[in-house]
């Protein structure tokens, strides 16, 4: 064991996206600041943010139908939608700042338009579409919003999934031009890199054991170098566990009183994937249809257009899937483990209320490929089960809570948790996480540090006009927006870079 100790001023834990994206915020508004991360594997960006264990979705509400809810009244609520929307805008903006500002380049490395889709079947999902539709276009966020129920306008649309359907059912979609597929590993890699130029440590293949307070009110890190199993002591006035799945355990390490009465339910995935060419060709676009009965929200079935590696694949899924496992890296004692006498109610109260999901997971697990490629035939009925792969997608915690819903409710979504002092926070949850890490890195800005929040809010307006606007209340904004960062990182129509 070694006894080096060594102080900075942040601590990074897990190279993922938002690591990446808090790093970067904090290297532009007080680049003075030493910076470690930690991370225990041997690069940037391998599991969660890895563009083979997530969907790629730029996530803006365009076509993603578990974000716009019909009530009770027959009308559809769509403030989840604008919120995300909004959002997202954030995170290209600020992108859009780093291209420009030469700290990061190629954008199409990272970023690409595609048209994003809503589809449905059945009378009453075509009325939802067509009510979604008008309650959405008219909505300057999701301008140029199109419906249509014509099978002719469905099949200049998604030929590959309208050739060869018999059914007489009805069936609807609405488009949009302006989404994009995001390649979240590529862009992490790219961060991580201008980060190594800015001087940050970055530590790869060092494990986070420990996390205790000390008795200056810094955090203490037991750190372990995966290889050689030396163990180091590092000291840091501010801590951020973006760990992924593994965020939990470690916050559950700190003690802080706001990591208590959490727990996590673990949920895998996978996708079927296509790399035979004269298929791909005949798909562009991310297509979104609605999740089954007592299906989780992550695991809406989608047929996506995908670009990695400078190539075009198509994937469709997620099949969900259950293993105890908090990250595909980790333990199989990872859910029994995060059990703690502050939290065994809480987990117990939610597994009581979710069998249902817990049934379905068991069902999905027990898939054969061919079963599979049956629900893949939903979207593509001429689908050849030899044109298809399966491949592993990453691990999500599900945040479990107390709320005023009750006890142990299960949380479908990104959820920051900071110590009261804001020395260290931890981010937890799932989707929509990386399209949003801007927002949610500048909400944990705000909330950990306070009081220099007003001499960095100028930098903070210059990485990001729209910040503290609601784009709602400005359209004019929203286009102007619209245009910049479509021009910089080449998403307009006469800047589409050739495939």
């Amino acid at each position: 064991m070694s006894n080096r100790q060594t102080k900075t001023d942040v601590i990074l834990i897990g190279a993922g996206i938002m690591s990446a994206t808090l790093g970067t915020l904090l290297k532009e508004l007080v680049p003075d600041w030493n910076i470690t991360v930690f991370e225990k594997l041997a690069t940037a960006g391998e599991e969660s943010s890895n563009e083979w264990n997530n969907a790629g979705t730029g996530h803006a509400a365009l076509c993603e139908l578990n974000y716009t809810v019909e009530k009770q009244d027959g009308s559809i609520d769509i403030s989840k939608a604008i919120k995300i929307n909004e959002e997202y805008q954030v995170s290209k903006q600020f992108w859009s700042y780093l291209v420009k500002s030469n700290l990061i380049r190629n954008p199409q490395d990272f970023i690409m338009p595609l048209p994003h889709l809503s589809l449905v079947q059945g009378e009453d999902n075509v009325t939802f579409l067509k009510k979604r539709f008008e309650a959405m276009s008219d909505n300057p966020l999701f301008q140029g919003m199109e419906f249509s129920d014509d099978p002719e306008k469905l099949m200049e649309w998604i030929p590959l999934i309208m050739n060869g359907r018999t059914t007489d059912e009805p069936m609807a979609a609405t488009r949009i031009e302006s989404g994009t597929d995001v390649n979240f590993g590529a862009l992490t890699r790219m961060l991580f890199d201008h980060l190594k130029s800015k001087n940050v440590d970055i530590k790869y293949k060092h494990s986070v054991d420990d996390i205790k307070r000390a008795s200056d009110g810094s955090w203490e890190l037991k750190v372990r170098n995966v290889d050689s199993g030396t163990v180091e002591r590092h000291t840091a006035k501010f801590v951020f566990i973006g760990g992924g799945g593994g965020s939990l355990p470690l916050l559950q390490k700190s003690g802080i009183p706001e990591g208590k009465h959490i727990g996590g339910f673990p949920v895998s995935g996978l996708f079927m994937v296509c790399k035979n060419p004269d298929v791909v060709a005949q798909h562009h676009a991310k297509v979104y249809g609605k999740a089954k009965v007592g299906a989780p929200p992550m695991s809406v079935p989608h047929l996506d257009t995908r670009f990695i590696d400078n190539k075009k694949s198509l994937l469709f899924g997620p099949f969900a899937g259950f293993s105890p496992k908090f990250l595909k890296t980790g333990s199989m004692f990872d859910l029994i483990g995060s059990v703690k006498p502050n939290n065994v109610f809480t987990m117990l109260a939610a597994g009581a209320k979710n069998v249902p999901l817990t049934k379905y997971l068991i069902q999905q697990v027990m898939l054969s490929k061919e079963q599979r490629m049956e629900e893949l035939r939903e979207f593509i009925p001429n689908a050849k089960s030899e044109d298809w792969d399966i491949v592993v997608a990453g691990q999500r915690v599900q945040v479990i809570k107390d709320t005023a819903a009750g006890k142990g409710t299960l949380q479908f979504g990104t959820e920051v948790v900071n110590a009261a002092d804001g020395s260290i926070a931890a981010l937890l949850g799932a989707s929509p996480g990386a399209s949003t890490a801007v927002s949610v890195m500048l909400e944990l800005i705000k909330r950990c540090f306070p009081q220099q929040l007003k001499a960095w809010e100028p930098k903070i307006k210059e990485m990001i006009p729209s910040y503290g606007v609601s784009l709602l209340k400005h359209p004019e904004l929203i286009e102007e927006i619209h245009t910049s960062t479509g021009r910089a990182l080449g998403l307009s129509n006469e800047l589409q870079p050739a495939i």
